[in-house]
């Protein structure tokens, strides 16, 4: 092992550069700490991006997949699917999976702080939405979002920037929902509609889902990232940590990782802070085993990598005979309706979901799924068949909040590693009752919404697989030491100096997309350890 590093201690060191990592490290600048973060990615390059070249759309399938094990880059790690009907998505590299997300930007709502008291389910979160609400705010003028105030499913807020046009696919199933009476409002986006902090606007380019070239798309790489680094943060790419180490009294006092070119080395470190999502997160405590946690680190619960939640998935597509241009625009950030939200007694589950309208594809993806689902036959009649979906679709989401199950877990493979050696995550993973039922009234409510805005075809999705995007609750907060891994302020109950700002901290999922959320919690977090500097470890 590379010893050098010994002689080099750092005041904080954060495992993990993506949306909440990027977070934390920025706010604990201002501290004047020594603050180290390793990610075991790489920078990604704009240039390098798959809009910029005429393949585009089939990089999506190889080098720019949003799945892992497609992508196969030895900066990722393999992930074990096989007992899970969702698969698992990431990315890693500066910036994580803000590198390939939708930016659909939505925040948690204040019940899903209280699901134990308005529903008795599941439990209550010991942070609640007014606690977050500054550093939302925050996050949101950080980030750069994009957004309408005046939504009534949120109490009073601002986003910096003017909402995204929403565009034929917008205005077409507004008329629905208007038509049936239901919610819809234009997405919070975290992506800029106007010029903002030296970067250009969206340009339309559409797939935001393999990187935006534009820079119109907010992930961490460009924004929290370069202020961080010109405040002091150290990040060090191509870095995988495999564990973390203990000293004698019982403290994280580092790391051990290898380098870019697999070396073994070690960090020495007075705090640790985890931001490796919901998968990454449990992966490596669980690896870090000792006398003193022979199940993995701050594992006395044992509820490490247990509690998986993921949001489950179905679609309604509809095709209409009028042209939508609904491959141009960002591809997950159009309008969404809140009218199932929240739990309804007219219906046989609990909590709700959020339905996300999403534009069309591109036209390779539009032929080549098409082909696959029967719709657009290859040989005589594909040209005729491909004009009347090609511009002609739009899309609902449900995106169903998952409750937690201690048999929905995160486990290390016993035989899949990465390219140094570290085992592999394991799924296992079920779609609950309630789930089933929500996916189902989601795909029920879709198809009037789409009758309704006039759809002359109506294609039905179950389940998602490609899905796994959401990754929490495999660490989850709470007050008492025996029901929850870390406190209300991110830190372990078991190891005094080990902090984790991802989104396995998540108490309950929500049934909305998640960054936002996270980026809030890690603002908070590295605001409360500002404020308990003097008695961190009390």
């Amino acid at each position: 092992m590379d010893q050098a590093s010994n002689n080099d201690p750092v005041d904080v060191l954060i495992i993990g550069a993506g949306a909440s990592g990027a977070a934390v490290a920025w706010s604990l600048t201002d501290t004047r700490m020594r603050i180290l973060c390793l990610e075991q990615g790489d920078w990604t390059s704009s240039s390098d991006y798959p809009t910029n070249g005429k393949n585009w759309e089939a990089q999506q399938t190889g080098a720019y997949s949003i799945n892992p094990n497609v992508r196969g880059l030895d900066t990722d790690y393999p992930i074990n699917n096989d007992a899970s009907p969702i698969d698992v998505v990431n990315y890693n590299g500066v910036g994580g999976s803000t590198i390939l997300y939708a930016a659909h930007f939505p925040r948690l709502h204040p019940s899903d702080f209280k699901v134990k008291t308005h529903d008795g389910v599941a439990d209550d979160w010991p942070v609640d939405y007014e606690t977050l609400d500054p550093y939302f705010a925050e996050n949101d003028r950080m980030m750069g979002v994009s957004g309408l105030a005046g939504d009534p499913m949120y109490p009073p807020k601002q986003p910096p920037l003017p909402p995204l046009p929403i565009g034929l696919v917008g205005e077409t199933m507004a008329r629905g929902y208007d038509k049936l009476g239901w919610h819809w409002w234009p997405s919070d986006s975290a992506i800029i509609s106007q010029p903002y902090e030296g970067r250009d606007k969206c340009l339309n380019l559409g797939p935001c889902s393999s990187g935006c070239a534009q820079g119109g798309k907010s992930s961490t790489d460009i924004t929290y990232w370069p202020q961080a680094i010109r405040s002091g943060v150290e990040l060090r790419t191509r870095c995988r940590v495999r564990e973390i180490t203990l000293n004698d009294d019982g403290m994280a006092d580092g790391v051990i990782y290898y380098d870019k070119d697999g070396r073994e080395c070690f960090q020495k470190a007075e705090v640790v802070i985890m931001a490796c999502n919901g998968v990454g997160t449990p992966r490596i405590l669980l690896n870090s085993k000792s006398a003193q946690f022979p199940d993995g680190l701050a594992n006395s619960s044992g509820l490490v990598g247990k509690n998986l939640m993921f949001h489950p998935v179905s679609v309604v597509q509809g095709v209409f005979e009028e042209r939508l241009d609904s491959h141009k625009g960002p591809l997950g950030c159009c309008i969404l309706s809140k009218e199932f939200y929240e739990t309804g007694k007219d219906r046989d589950f609990v909590r709700g979901y959020n339905m996300q309208i999403v534009r069309g594809s591109g036209p390779l993806t539009t032929a080549m799924q098409g082909h696959a689902s029967g719709t657009i036959p290859w040989g005589p009649g594909h040209h005729e068949a491909f004009r009347k979906r090609f511009d002609h679709v739009a899309s609902i989401a449900n995106l169903c909040e998952d409750l937690p199950e201690e048999c929905n877990t995160v486990t290390l493979d016993p035989e899949l590693t990465d390219s140094n050696g570290i085992p592999a995550p394991k799924i296992t993973y079920r779609v609950s009752e309630n789930s089933r039922k929500m996916l189902a009234h989601g795909l029920a409510r879709g198809r009037e919404v789409m009758e309704a805005a006039g759809a002359t075809e109506i294609i039905e999705t179950e389940l998602v697989r490609p899905a796994g995007w959401h990754l929490l609750g495999t660490a989850r907060m709470g007050n008492d030491p025996k029901t929850s891994v870390v406190n209300a302020w991110g830190r372990s109950h078991d190891v005094k100096n080990l902090f984790i700002v991802d989104g396995s901290i998540f108490v309950t999922s929500g049934g909305v997309n998640p960054t936002s959320t996270i980026q809030a919690l890690a603002l908070y977090i590295a605001d409360t350890m500002k404020k308990n500097l003097a008695n961190l470890f009390d």
